[in-house]
């Protein structure tokens, strides 16, 4: 048994699976999931596990390059922005749009949907190199 990070298998395997430029979305429970991404559904209930929680496991786990987020965030949801910004504190960031946002989850490796309930609470990762 795996005794730290990530011990969700799918979250696991699509982890190893990235390659540069890949990207995975990280969302809260509202956000839809396009048809043929795969979707890893971690919500029990309203708000566990929390988006932030999530993140946190995964960025352990990921190189990353850069984020999406939505430009929403900044006036819907500072706390998560600002805990997002401590989490990530030196990967840059790319704004857009939450339309365009939903329209770039069609091409993520896979969205992990957690329980989180809080308005705009949603990132695309970028993978990075490890050298």
């Amino acid at each position: 048994m795996k005794k730290s990070g990530p011990l969700n298998s799918s979250i696991n395997r699509v982890l190893g699976e990235l390659r540069h430029t890949d990207t995975l979305c990280i969302a809260d429970c509202g956000l839809p999931s396009p048809a043929g991404v795969e979707t890893i559904d971690l919500a029990l209930k309203l708000g566990s596990p929390s988006f932030l929680e999530t993140l946190a496991v995964v960025q352990f786990d990921m190189v990353i390059e850069k984020i999406t987020l939505a430009q929403e965030i900044e006036s819907a949801n500072p706390v998560v922005l600002s805990q997002i910004r401590q989490l990530l504190p030196d990967v840059p960031v790319e704004w857009t749009s939450h339309d365009q946002f939903k329209q770039q989850t069609r091409s993520c490796r896979a969205i992990i949907r957690t329980g989180e309930a809080t308005p705009y609470a949603n990132i695309i990762l970028h993978a990075g190199v490890i050298f």
